[in-house]
């Protein structure tokens, strides 16, 4: 396998060929903000939390999307980088209805732990304050579109993993929303196996096992990446 070598934040480091950026910083030991990556699933770019630097280049470039390439100079902690995250973890906030103080993952929320790292504690603009609704006709899971992020994790998870397809995207733009089924109240979904895979891939509060209450959810996501190999390497446990 060829080598590529290059340099994360002054830090040189050598990867294999097909490596993303991503993958490259968390074997330097360097952390790049991210909300929709998740290790085991195809990775779509579309929190753009995860953008960095590279010299020579006249644009941001997604970490988790992009491979390295031979002599590549990247940084990941610029004030551009900071001020940008920033701005985005704010217009999430801002274009949802995310009340932390009454979410099942307060405390455990990705969205919240990222908005600490980027030093977001208010937002600049205007709240939207969109009605959504809540689809609780699962008998086991439910699913609050107010707190979601669009991060299609869900969507790629019972695609991906479980093989089962339940989950979409709707819409365009602003009005963009996941969808079950066909469009179908989420207990109505024949296809849907309740495996719960969703409800561990979800970074937020949105999609939660029925009867949790504030701070009760708790996502197992490194469960997914080895589901995602496990066959492959024939590493299923008894």
């Amino acid at each position: 396998m060829a080598v590529r070598t290059l340099k994360i934040d002054q830090q040189d480091i050598a990867v294999e060929s097909g490596t993303s950026i991503i993958q490259a910083a968390q074997q330097a030991g360097v952390r790049i903000p991210q909300l929709c990556h998740l290790e085991g699933l195809t990775p779509v770019g579309a929190c753009r939390l995860c953008l960095v630097e590279v010299e020579g280049m006249n644009k941001l470039l997604p970490a988790c999307v992009t491979e390295v390439w031979e002599g590549m100079v990247i940084h990941t902690q610029t004030a551009r980088l900071q001020e940008y995250r920033r701005m985005t973890v704010e217009l999430i906030f801002a274009e949802g209805n995310h009340v932390c103080a009454v979410c099942v993952a307060n405390g455990n929320c990705e969205l919240q732990d990222v908005a600490v790292e980027v030093g977001m504690d208010h937002s600049r603009f205007p709240y939207r304050f969109p009605d959504r609704p809540v689809d609780l006709s699962h008998p086991l899971f439910g699913i609050d579109h107010n707190r979601c992020i669009l991060c299609t994790r869900c969507v790629r998870v019972c695609d991906e993993i479980e093989g089962a397809h339940v989950w979409d995207v709707a819409q365009r733009g602003p009005d963009c929303y996941i969808v079950s089924g066909l469009n179908q109240p989420w207990g109505e979904v024949e296809s849907c196996t309740s495996c719960g895979k969703c409800v561990d891939a979800c970074p937020t509060g949105a999609i939660f096992k029925q009867g949790s209450t504030i701070g009760e959810k708790a996502a197992d996501t490194a469960k997914l990446a080895f589901l995602s190999t496990a066959r492959e390497k024939h590493q299923w446990t008894r």
